[in-house]
C-alpha cells in the first residue's frame, strides 16, 4: 500500500491584507506584470499584449488581453445584463473596452490570495478570490440558477513564457483539478447532497500568456505530468485554499464579535430589567406607605367626624323632644 504524502502547498500571500495597506503588487516573475486593488476591484495589468483563454462574463473566450479586472459586486446581485454592467464600470475607471477581460466576485477583496513560481521554463502568477457559500459537486443533481451571479471562486493565471494554444487549455484543466483537489481536503460540501464539491456554482478563470522567448521552452502540454501544469496546480491549490482559509477566519471573527456583542446587551438588559424592578418596588413601597398612612389619617378624621357628628346628633334629638313638652305644657296653662 503507497504512503500518501500531504500536499506541499507553495507559499502564498494575501498582499491586501497586509498592515503596511498595500494597494500594488509587483509580481516577481513575470516583469511588469502588476495586481492592483483600486475602488471596487482587482486589476491585473500585462507589461504587454498577451494571449488568452477565458470564462470572464466580459471580454470572454479567446483573444488578446491588456488587462484583467475582478469586480466586487454584494452577494444579492443578480442582474439580467452583467456584461452591460461591467461595460459601465469599465468605462467610470477610465480603461480602454478592447483588450480587456471582466470578472465579478462577491469575495471582499481582501482576501485575495497570490502564489508565484519560476519554473525554470516559465514564470507563473496566480490570483485567487475564493469563498464556498455555494459549493457545489459537478456531476450531481441539483438546482439551476435562473440568473447570473458573480463568481465565488475566481482564478486569475498570468504565464511568462511559450504555451500552444493547446497547451493553455490543457492549463485550464489543470487549474480547475487543483481547486477541486483543494475543496476536497478542505472537506467543503454540496449544502443540496452533502458531497463533496469540486467548485462552486459560479467559478471563473482567466489565463494570460506572455509569448515570450526569454525560456527556451516551448509548452505544448500543461498536464500535471509536465513542469508546468504541476507548478500550476501547487500554485492554484495553495491560493484556493489561502483565500477560503482567510474568509472563514473573517467570518468567524464576525460571529464571535456578534455574539459578545449580543452578550453584553443581553447583561445590559437583564441590568436595566433589575434596575427598573428595584424601582419598581421602591415606588410600590413608597405608595404603599403614603397609602397606609393616608388611610390611618382618613380613619382618624372620620372617627373625630363621626364623634362629632354623634355629639351633636345626641344635642339636636333632645332639643327636639324638649320642644313637645314645652308646647304640651303651654296648652294646659
Amino acid at each position: 500500500m503507497k504512503e500518501v504524502k500531504e500536499v506541499q502547498e507553495a507559499k502564498v500571500k494575501l498582499p491586501f491584507k497586509a498592515e503596511d495597506g498595500e494597494q500594488t503588487y509587483r509580481s516577481k516573475v513575470w516583469p511588469g506584470l502588476t495586481l492592483e486593488w483600486r475602488e471596487g476591484h482587482l486589476l491585473m495589468e500585462f507589461p504587454a499584449e498577451a494571449d488568452s483563454i477565458s470564462s470572464a462574463v466580459y471580454g470572454g473566450g479567446a483573444g488578446r488581453l491588456k488587462r484583467a479586472v475582478n469586480q466586487y459586486v454584494s452577494r444579492d446581485y443578480e442582474c439580467s445584463n452583467p456584461v452591460q454592467d461591467l461595460e459601465n464600470k469599465l468605462q467610470e475607471w477610465g480603461y480602454p473596452l478592447e483588450g480587456c477581460a471582466g470578472l465579478m466576485t462577491a469575495v471582499p477583496l481582501e482576501h485575495a490570495a497570490v502564489a508565484e513560481e519560476d519554473t525554470g521554463s516559465a514564470g507563473i502568477f496566480c490570483c485567487v478570490t475564493a469563498a464556498a457559500g455555494n459549493a457545489a459537486r459537478a456531476g450531481s443533481q441539483r438546482s439551476v440558477l435562473a440568473a447570473y451571479r458573480a463568481g465565488t471562486i475566481n482564478i486569475m493565471l498570468g504565464i511568462d513564457g511559450w504555451l500552444s494554444q493547446s497547451a493553455m487549455v490543457n492549463a485550464i484543466m489543470t487549474a480547475t483539478e487543483a481547486k477541486a483537489a483543494a475543496l476536497t481536503d478542505l472537506g467543503i460540501t454540496d449544502s443540496e447532497n452533502g458531497l463533496g464539491a469540486t467548485g462552486t456554482t459560479t467559478d471563473a478563470i482567466v489565463i494570460a500568456v506572455s509569448g515570450s522567448r526569454r525560456y527556451a521552452a516551448e509548452h505544448v502540454y500543461a498536464g500535471t505530468a509536465t513542469d508546468l501544469g504541476g507548478a500550476i496546480g501547487r500554485l492554484v491549490y495553495s491560493a484556493v485554499t489561502e483565500s477560503l482559509r482567510s474568509v472563514k477566519a473573517a467570518q468567524s471573527e464576525s460571529r464571535a464579535e456578534a455574539e459578545a456583542l449580543q452578550a453584553v446587551h443581553g447583561v445590559n438588559s437583564e441590568a436595566s430589567q433589575a434596575k427598573q424592578g428595584v424601582h419598581a418596588g421602591a415606588l410600590q413601597a413608597a405608595h404603599g406607605g403614603h397609602a397606609e398612612v393616608s388611610q390611618v389619617g382618613h380613619g382618624v378624621q372620620a372617627d373625630v367626624l363621626q364623634k362629632a357628628y354623634g355629639v351633636h346628633a345626641e344635642a339636636s334629638q333632645d332639643a327636639r323632644s324638649a320642644q313637645p313638652h314645652a308646647a304640651q305644657s303651654g296648652g294646659r296653662e
